[in-house]
């Protein structure tokens, strides 16, 4: 038995609409496409005898474990999100959903979009609401600084530009 987790504290219920449709679509390939094919082999194995000894079969009933808690976690947490599809009414501030470049004070700019903690991906520059720099610079405008603690100290931001509409 693995170690105690307390649970997660549970991120904010906001997604934006392309996040929702990443996380439908995530359902629909794990329960439509992967779940057959794996219970299809489990079957299949189920057939050879003795499954104690049989790794096609553990591993695949592991698997289907995993893909149904996966897909009991996502239609949940799809439940309870507010998908935010419009502007606010002052778009000369960062909100949810924001286009953001910011420059540190060493003049390096970065460019991150605003979005739920249930897409973010930095590779793609989506950053958390919910993180420590996007909470910092939440409904600041363009010019205004913003202080992040890092363990390093504090790191200073500017906001070099706001933008609502994706950039090409």
């Amino acid at each position: 038995m693995g170690r105690y987790r307390p649970p997660r504290a549970r991120g904010s219920a906001y997604i934006t609409p392309e996040g929702e449709a990443t996380l439908r679509a995530e359902v629909h390939q794990l329960w439509k496409v992967e779940r057959p094919t794996v219970t299809a082999t489990v079957h299949e194995a189920a057939k050879n005898g003795d499954r104690s000894e049989n790794g096609d079969y553990i591993y695949g009933k592991r698997r289907l474990r995993e893909i149904d808690s996966r897909v009991r976690f996502l239609n949940k947490r799809l439940e309870e999100l507010d998908v935010v599809d419009r502007l606010p009414s002052s778009t000369d501030k960062v909100y949810f959903g924001a286009w953001v470049t910011l420059e540190n004070e060493a003049g390096e700019t970065v460019h991150y979009r605003i979005v739920g903690p249930d897409e973010f991906d930095l590779r793609q520059q989506k950053l958390s609401m919910d993180s420590p720099l996007a909470k910092a610079i939440m409904g600041k405008r363009v010019d205004d600084e913003a202080v992040v603690q890092s363990p390093e100290g504090p790191v200073y931001w500017s906001i070099v530009a706001i933008s609502y509409v994706a950039p090409d």
